[in-house]
């Protein structure tokens, strides 16, 4: 059967671009309703302090509506942290909107100015007097578990949330006692500022006759921020308040959480009777926003004599920052189920520590635990190809799970149902040309340069948010409307939910409209996260407009006098297969009961789909700099079914570029005797640009996934996941073949791999 213009499988341009080119995307920032007041944050300067606070004088200036302070919002609920151990429960410290008497990081929120104007509120919040004490603040993971660190939280002695373990210690123990060799690292994941191109802004109208509150915030779902702000937070209900999402500039998970400035404004407009906006500053979301990433992990491997692996021991610690943001502590909990990766392993023990520290809370950033579990494994792969003077490829090899193995159960518990892990780094090889790498490395050797190449591969498990509905109806002009909690924040909803209407109605994407991001309009949805909109919506999509078709197809049986069996969907139409005869869909709309023109369906992958690839990356090192360029960048993916191929390049691009950035040159840094954030500005914390990254050669290898309907396996985090151990493991292949050089941690800035290559020519006066 051809393939159907405009639906699966087809690179159909995204239908959201034209309004964003024209410059006529909405975002929250760009709504600001007729005497809407203005508002403002005043932040903690201190990692840790107790303080005393006087708004007095401040209140009196002109054009300040309201002040909040701890005292003034004493009614209200805590940010709750969402995710608890199934088997070790713990009890958290509240997460209080506004501090109260001790700050716990900087950028810790104190009081809430809201004025008729932003200068107004930028006056107030110079003239409000704070008293401080400096405490000593435990800054970084290693730093809070010594034995004589400061305590964040009285109540979580040597600043530890909880101290886990996953898998069979026993047998890992087993395993690594008749171990020929034992490989092992020792590695830093960096904290990272998620920066994404729109700050966080929040809307809040008051509607005093009814006592209601609309919310409009850039979100990645508005259904679970009105549901947490309204049951944990402000405790009314949740009919009291409607959010709307409009067009969101990136989100990368860090737009999933409810934060402070979203209920502070609720309860300045609610106080004032008026319309409160707020907009987040850079500065803000520097010191504001939850952050990414910051593990310590030291990882074992027992090998057999042949390379086979037969044991991993991990020791992971997470940094939570100094409160629970809401998935804070499952990230590094979640992500330890991913780490036996692509391998066949059955002894696995993990240890698993979070820890308080007085910096901004971390949680999800893209990929939430899995580009950490990667990270780890992977490098882990290449130190034993090391050990056992084996090829990375071939070690891989070895010990990659087989297809014929599928569906397989992890150490873990982790179930993978299908790929072919060592087809897709075959073909990766090949593009990337590796066999004749070698003859680049003497090439550029005569330049003075150093070249590396390196892999990774990787598995992540995605679509495991739950139930997703999505409602499906025809519109009198003929038009097809979809209604779904996801969220966009620049995948292109809009066009892939599209194409998935086109696949079965035959019209095309201009025809259907996408409503997300409101919860008056749409009864639920749980967002957008963990790659789970087309792995969860989209099935949804696809079962509903399937109901709908059902329901239009008897009623064009009527009109045309024919049977059902007879009938076919063809150009936004119905035909009798083999005949001209037609009924459009605008007539069809007419004639029918409006019941009949609506469907929905909800589905949920309890299972979760397991997306896997290979990751090659070719570097160039000036060792006269330390400046590394990737000269070549290859990727080749399963994601199980492609729905759109230039939608998932993008994607793929997005991420893999966000992983490069990482890799050599993202880092949140905090003075370790102040907590100061030394890299609070563009000035100090780098970000990569389009000349940072070379141009990526993108294929698939698709195996269709067996828990979904539509056989994906979602694609959004796979390019940050898989990019992170290619680049450094190309980095180390280059430094360790010409100094001996094994270990470089992120980001492999310059200066860090310069100072590496010095400290080796001296010790081996090279």
């Amino acid at each position: 059967m051809a393939p159907v213009k405009f639906g699966v499988g087809q690179s159909v341009l995204r239908k959201e671009d034209d309004a964003l080119i024209r410059g006529k995307g909405r975002y929250t920032d760009d709504y600001t309703p007729a005497a809407a007041m203005h508002a403002l944050v005043l932040r903690s300067p201190h990692a840790h302090a107790k303080f005393k606070i006087d708004v007095s004088r401040a209140r009196g200036l002109p054009g300040v509506g309201a002040i909040l302070t701890a005292d003034d919002i004493q009614e209200l609920g805590s940010l709750p942290c969402l995710f608890n151990l199934p088997d070790e429960p713990f009890t958290g410290p509240p997460y209080p909107i506004l501090a109260r008497d001790v700050v716990r990081h900087v950028g810790d929120a104190i009081a809430f100015v809201v004025a008729d104007t932003v200068e107004q509120a930028r006056d107030a919040i110079e003239a409000i007097e704070v008293e401080w004490t400096a405490l000593p603040a435990a800054i970084g993971l290693v730093n809070a578990v010594k034995k004589d660190a400061p305590q964040v939280w009285p109540d979580h002695a040597g600043n530890i949330l909880f101290d886990t373990s996953i898998g069979d210690k026993k047998a890992a123990e087993a395993a690594f006692a008749k171990a020929h060799a034992v490989a092992e690292v020792t590695i830093v994941n960096p904290r990272i500022v998620t920066n994404y191109m729109e700050t966080r802004a929040v809307v809040c109208e008051y509607d005093a006759k009814r006592d209601h509150l609309t919310l409009t915030i850039g979100s990645q779902g508005s259904h679970r921020l009105r549901d947490i702000l309204c049951q944990n937070v402000l405790n009314i209900p949740v009919e009291k308040m409607r959010v709307i999402c409009p067009d969101v500039g990136g989100g990368f998970g860090t737009k999933l959480f409810p934060y402070r400035e979203y209920a502070l404004a609720a309860v300045a407009a609610r106080k004032l009777k008026k319309t409160v906006k707020w907009t987040a500053e850079r500065a803000d979301h520097f010191v504001g926003d939850a952050q990414g990433r910051d593990n310590v992990t030291t990882a074992r491997m027992a090998l057999a004599e042949d390379g086979k692996f037969i044991g991993m021991d991990v020791d992971l610690m997470g940094d939570m920052g100094a409160y629970l943001s809401t998935f804070g502590p499952y990230i590094p909990h979640g992500g330890a189920g991913m780490l036996p990766g692509l391998y066949d392993l059955q002894a696995f023990h993990c240890r698993v520590r979070t820890v308080f520290t007085n910096t901004v809370p971390v949680d999800a950033y893209r990929g939430a635990g899995r580009p950490e579990a990667a990270y780890v494994v992977e490098r882990l792969v290449d130190a034993a190809a090391r050990k056992l003077g084996m090829t990375p490829d071939a070690i891989r090899r070895k010990n990659f799970i087989s297809p014929r193995a599928m569906p397989y159960t992890t150490a873990t518990g982790k179930i993978y149902d299908s790929g072919d892990f060592a087809a897709h780094m075959k073909r990766a090889m090949d593009i990337a040309e590796w066999k004749e790498f070698p003859r680049r490395a003497k090439a550029a050797k005569k330049q003075g340069l150093v070249r590396g190449i390196g892999m990774g591969t990787y598995v992540e498990v995605c679509g495991t948010m739950g139930e997703e509905t999505a409602q499906v109806r025809l519109d009198p002009d003929g038009d097809v409307t979809i209604l779904i909690g996801t969220q966009s924040s620049g995948q292109g909803h809009q066009t892939a939910y599209a194409q998935l209407v086109a696949e079965q109605f035959g019209i095309a994407p201009e025809r259907v409209h996408i409503h997300q991001g409101d919860t008056d309009e749409i009864p639920t949805g749980l967002g957008t996260g963990g790659s789970s909109s087309i792995p969860s919506g989209g099935v949804s999509v696809e079962r509903a407009t399937r109901k709908l078709g059902e329901n239009l197809k008897e009623i064009a049986a009527d009109a045309l006098e024919t049977g059902v069996g007879d009938l076919e969907f063809r150009d936004g139409a119905i035909r009798i297969v083999g005949t001209d005869r037609t009924i459009s869909f605008a007539d069809l709309a007419k004639r029918a009961d409006p019941s009949k023109l609506n469907a929905s369906a909800t589905f949920s992958s309890a299972d979760g789909t397991y997306p896997n690839g290979t990751h090659i990356a070719e570097v160039e090192i000036d060792p006269a700099t330390g400046v590394i360029h990737v000269v070549n960048y290859v990727i080749v993916d399963d994601f199980g079914v492609t729905l759109n191929p230039l939608l998932l390049a993008g994607q793929v691009h997005g991420g893999t570029m966000q992983g490069i950035g990482q890799a050599l040159m993202e880092a949140a840094v905090s003075g370790a005797a102040d907590g100061q954030l030394v890299t609070g500005t563009f000035m100090d914390y780098a970000l990569p640009r389009a000349a940072d990254g070379p141009s990526i050669k993108f294929e698939t290898h698709n195996v269709p996934c067996k828990t979904n309907p539509l056989g994906v396996k979602g694609a959004g985090e796979a390019g940050a996941i898989g990019s992170c151990p290619a680049v450094v493991n190309a980095i180390i292949d280059g430094l360790y073949r010409e100094y001996g050089i094994d270990h470089i941690d992120m980001p492999a800035t310059a200066e860090r791999v310069w100072m590496a290559i010095a400290k080796s020519r001296r010790e081996h006066r090279l």
